[in-house]
Parts: structure tokens; sequence; C-alpha cells
């Protein structure tokens, strides 16, 4: 049986130790291009010690995890093996101010715990799954990017915990005005969630709760940055659907899920683009939205795909079921889903 009192506390720790490394990483980003000659070397250098950091503190915390991560060791490795340890001994040097003696081959070791499969025959009841680093070209322009953690069972998310290294508890600081000490987000399902300083694991929590926007209020949409990641075109008809717009705000990483729980935007909306030719349809991954779906769920919100059905985490690394995200406060998300369905931009599955 699931210590779940246990669990959140050594996912917060998880979180935010590795926010904390990502915070100095970014802090040096020019220093890590210069070293390697490569422009995405440091965000490579912090999905590789955000991982091993999460899976160093939950091990410790809790034994032998089940751990559903983005990234393996495979390619430092493999460099290791052609007598380049660069990039190894970087990630080392990188957690070390929090993992004492640590070396390069125990960075290994953590970062390949993220290679559990979803499904398992061990008897492991559940598992976690781990973005280490959401939102990388935010991390590269110096931007909001985020830590994202999740415990699922039965295909739902029951613990999420998303740390947010650049966003403020102040909610009139502009999303490019960078907060040092982050936010970080602890929700349980059906218990709420609660938002506290990041860089402080002990500080005081406040919970947070979505209120339905007033009627005839400019509707606040948040989305990607990227316009790869979701169809701004489309996105702009719904809205055109649903009253007068206010500016959208654009930012990367499950941040817009906390920014639409905690009212500085209305309606998050991630509506897949048509597949290129030749290529198949974009499946979601589950590390991309596990934990901020639930942290706006808990908030009030509600999350489903664009055809109102609700995410659906039982089917291996992808959303294989879903379609696209909508986020808002119930009343909004149906006049959102509503209004996708009038335009009739996606084709409901049989």
């Amino acid at each position: 049986m699931t210590d779940y009192a246990k669990s959140m506390d050594a996912a917060r720790e998880a979180v935010h130790y590795a926010c904390a490394v990502c915070r100095d990483l970014q802090g040096r980003l020019g220093e890590m291009q210069s070293r390697f000659k490569d422009d995405k070397s440091p965000v490579t250098v912090a999905d590789f010690a955000s991982q091993a950091m999460v899976a160093y503190i939950l091990t410790a915390r809790l034994g032998r995890v089940r751990l559903v991560a983005e990234e393996d060791a495979a390619a430092l490795r493999a460099q290791i093996e052609r007598g380049d340890a660069s990039m190894a001994e970087a990630v080392a040097e990188a957690v070390r101010p929090w993992w004492d003696d640590v070396t390069v081959e125990d960075v290994l070791d953590a970062i390949d715990v993220g290679n559990a499969e979803p499904a398992s025959s061990s008897g492991m009841h559940g598992f976690w799954t781990l973005d280490p680093i959401d939102g990388t070209k935010g991390f590269l322009r110096g931007g909001q990017y985020a830590v994202s953690l999740a415990w699922i069972e039965h295909g739902a998310p029951l613990i999420g915990v998303l740390g947010c290294p650049n966003l403020s508890l102040d909610y009139s600081r502009p999303f490019d005005d960078l907060d040092p000490r982050g936010v970080l987000y602890l929700a349980a399902s059906g218990e709420g969630v609660v938002e506290a300083p990041g860089d402080d694991p002990g500080a005081h929590a406040n919970k947070v709760i979505r209120l339905e926007p007033a009627e005839g209020e400019p509707v606040r949409l948040c989305e990607s940055v990227e316009s790869g990641h979701t169809s701004h075109d489309l996105s702009e008809r719904v809205l055109e659907r649903l009253g007068e717009p206010a500016e959208p705000a654009r930012l990367d990483s499950q941040a817009k899920y906390a920014v639409v729980a905690r009212g500085q935007a209305d309606l998050y909306l991630r509506l897949p683009q048509p597949p290129k030719p030749g290529k198949g349809e974009y499946i979601e991954r589950i590390w991309d939205h596990a934990a901020g779906a639930l942290v706006a769920r808990e908030a009030g919100c509600a999350v489903t795909d664009v055809f109102g059905r609700e995410l659906d985490f039982g089917h291996g690394k992808g959303l294989e079921k879903n379609r696209g995200v909508v986020v808002a406060p119930a009343r909004l998300h149906g006049k959102a889903i509503g209004a996708l369905e009038e335009l009739g931009s996606f084709h409901h599955p049989e």
C-alpha cells in the first residue's frame, strides 16, 4: 500500500533540489555553451542532472521506485566509451553541491532509474513519471520552464509536484520578469493544491482555488510560445466565439497549468497542428502533462482533451486516447469545447 504522505514529502524534496540544480545551470548558460561549443549543451546537462537528482532523492527516501522519465544515460555512456567523459562529468559537477561525494557512475545509474515502463509485471503498484526540464526552449532563452513529477495509478495522477523555478508568487509580476525564488505546486487527488516558495522546501504553503471568471470579462488565454506546439490561429478563432479576448499569455512548460489554476489566465489551449506529410499525428507524452493537469484540476479547473474527454494516463508513455488539451474553470471550459465543436477542426474518433 502506498504511503501517500511519505511519497508527497519525497517528491517535494526531489523537485526542490532538481529546481536548485536547474536554476544554477540556467544562470551559467554562456559558460556551458562556451565549454561545449554547443548552444543546446546547457539544457542537455540540466536535463540529465535534474533527472539524476530526482531519482537519487526518491530512492533515498522511498527505496526502489518505478520511474518513467524522459531521459536515459545511453548517450552519456556512449560518449565515455569513445573517450569523452566531459558531458557526464559536467552532470556530476552540477549535482555535487546537493549530493555529497557523487561520482559519474552514480549519476549514470541514477539517470537510468528513469528507464522503467508504465506497465509492470513486477507487482509494483503505480509509477512515477518525470519531465526533468519541461520547456527546454524556455530554459535556453532564459525564460519559464518547469520540473514536473507525478505519481500515477490506474491511469490517473494522484500526486503532482510542479516546480517552476522562475515563476513568482507575486501574481502581478510579468512572466518575463523572472523570480529566482520560484514556486512549488503540490497537488494530491481529492485534497486540493497548494503553492509555496520554490527556494525553501519547508516553507508554509497556501491553498490555490480557482474561481470562474466574471461574465463579460475578456478571456485571458494561456498558450505555448512555440506555434509548433499548438495552433495559435485556431486558438484565436476559439476566442472569437468566447467573447472579447485579452492579450494572450505565452510561456513555456507546464507552468501554463499553474497560471490558469491560480487565475492569471482563464484558458489554456494546446491544439495540435495537422500532421506533416508522411508523419503521423503527434501523441502527447505523459510526463508533459501529468503533474500540471493534477495541479489545475485540484484548483477547480476542468482538464480534458479537445473532445472533452478526461486525460487518460493509462496507455503507456503517450496520451494515446487523447488529442490536445483544454484547461479552464468549468463554465468557460464547456464553452471552449463547444466552440471547438462548432469550428469542426478535429474529427471525433468513433
